[in-house]
């Protein structure tokens, strides 16, 4: 008996591809008219608005209602604004500000510019409640470190994306903010019971179904009470008894990137982590970033002969198969509004700012920027003050190797500013503030998660909640420095 050719489709209905490039490549648009459910635009796909009109229209001529989903967070994760950073500031500066009602503009901002350049799905907001200073993979992706507040802006910014007919994906449930492990790399760990999770992670998932998220990705992290040994996005505990059986979410589940070292290395390979999230629950599943037509083509093989060898149940590929159609049904049916030029997301970061101190008089001061390692999920975007001051010059330096004295006698007298991101766990970065502090005119512009270090001796602390291009600006205005 020879295979099934439908269920080749039904795999492929349940992927979400990527590709590499500013075009898209003749296989990718072929994969879309064989059924496969769509694909995830980085930041290698993204030149230029015009270009990125025309990837999506290419990818919609090989199926009209393919899914063409991106990364767009606003403030530190952006693949629009890769090359420039993003005109909006983070979730962290908008719970800093604290007005649903801005967070709403801001995401229907986003998400009208999405619309307008054909993306139907933003893997968005970030609904992590950020609990651990220390999380190097959310931080500033977070609305905050309390539960209601991220709850009541994670409700706005579902509101706001899906006004504009753009589908919102809630992430990453059952909450990523109190890890301590990036998920890109490892597998963190939460060990807490599930009843912590509901007063302290699960809220804002509750506020984005409850704001009705067309979609909720999952998280690759283990809670032993819930998934044992395996991360979330392979346990139907997680993804059936409680996302949808406790919290009444009927959208699509979409994983994170399975090509992820804390899903991949748990199942053995991208096939096989496809075959066990489906099996939990999961209903569209996001390959990751460095995909091509062999890499889906072997996926999709292994789905196939896991339901021919029954390890899967053909009746659960076709529910996720249809979810994942449903979700792109909505975004075909819902009408969009079209971008406007706004500076709302400049004013926005503008009232973010929060200062510590004095910062009057920094005339002609010396401004260093403390080199941050970037993780996956950001990418290599610019950041710093360096783009918006005027008649000074932005000189860059790693904390551990850079000593205070010299700095001291590039200042030559002048006051010294020193930005950085995540200061308080920098190697190097909080000794050295504190040692140019102790003898110098000294003022901390810190463009991360504040955490609770405050660096002793410094004459201000200025606190951005983020390292977006609209909150460099925004920085460098409080202290004068702006062009």
């Amino acid at each position: 008996m020879g295979r099934d050719p439908g269920l080749r489709r039904l795999a492929l209905g349940t992927l979400l591809a990527a590709y590499q490039g500013p075009v898209p490549p003749g296989w990718a648009v072929d994969l879309v008219a064989e059924g496969l459910a769509g694909h995830t635009l980085f930041g290698t796909n993204v030149h230029d608005p015009a270009q990125v009109a025309a990837s999506t229209a290419a990818l919609r001529a090989g199926r009209a209602d393919v899914l063409v989903a991106i990364d767009e967070e606003g403030g530190d994760v952006t693949r629009l604004a890769h090359a420039t950073g993003s005109p909006y500031p983070g979730n962290a500066a908008l719970g800093a500000v604290d007005d649903p009602a801005l967070t709403r503009q801001v995401y229907a901002a986003i998400g009208a510019e999405l619309a307008g350049l054909g993306v139907t799905v933003d893997l968005a907001p970030t609904v992590d409640v950020n609990t651990a200073d220390e999380n190097p993979v959310i931080g500033t992706r977070s609305f905050g470190a309390d539960p209601f507040r991220v709850a009541a802006h994670s409700a706005a910014a579902v509101e706001g994306l899906q006004s504009v007919g753009v589908a919102a994906c809630a992430k990453h449930f059952p909450g990523h903010g109190a890890t301590v492990a990036d998920s890109h790399h490892e597998l963190p760990t939460v060990d807490v019971p599930p009843a912590v999770l509901r007063d302290r992670d699960l809220p804002p998932f509750a506020a984005a179904i409850g704001s009705g998220a067309r979609a909720v990705m999952t998280a690759h992290i283990r809670v032993p009470a819930l998934t044992g040994d395996g991360p979330a996005t392979f346990s139907r505990a997680v993804l059936v008894d409680l996302l949808r059986r406790e919290y009444g979410f009927t959208g699509a589940v979409i994983t994170d990137a399975l090509e992820m070292k804390a899903a991949a290395l748990a199942a053995g390979g991208v096939g096989p982590a496809a075959v066990r999230a489906l099996a939990a629950g999961a209903d569209l599943l996001c390959v990751g970033a460095k995909v091509d037509a062999t890499l889906v083509e072997q996926v999709a093989a292994q789905i196939v002969k896991a339901i021919e060898d029954g390890r899967l149940d053909r009746s659960r590929v076709e529910e996720a198969a249809g979810r994942t159609a449903a979700l792109a049904a909505w975004t075909r049916a819902v009408g969009t509004t079209p971008a406007g030029t706004t500076d709302l997301g400049y004013a926005a970061a503008r009232r973010a700012v929060r200062v510590e101190g004095d910062v009057s008089g920094l005339v002609r001061p010396l401004v260093v920027r403390l080199h941050a390692a970037t993780t996956r999920a950001r990418g290599r975007v610019p950041w710093g003050l360096g783009p918006h001051l005027a008649g000074v010059t932005e000189l860059r330096v790693v904390a551990a190797e850079t000593d205070p004295a010299e700095l001291g006698r590039l200042a030559g007298g002048q006051p010294i500013v020193l930005v950085g991101r995540h200061l308080h766990r920098l190697p190097g970065g909080a000794a050295l503030v504190e040692a140019l502090a102790a003898a110098y005119p000294v003022t901390v512009v810190e463009m991360g998660w504040p955490g609770r270090w405050r660096p002793a001796g410094v004459r201000a602390f200025v606190t951005t909640f983020g390292a977006s291009h609209a909150s460099g600006r925004a920085a460098a205005e409080v202290l004068g420095l702006a062009d």
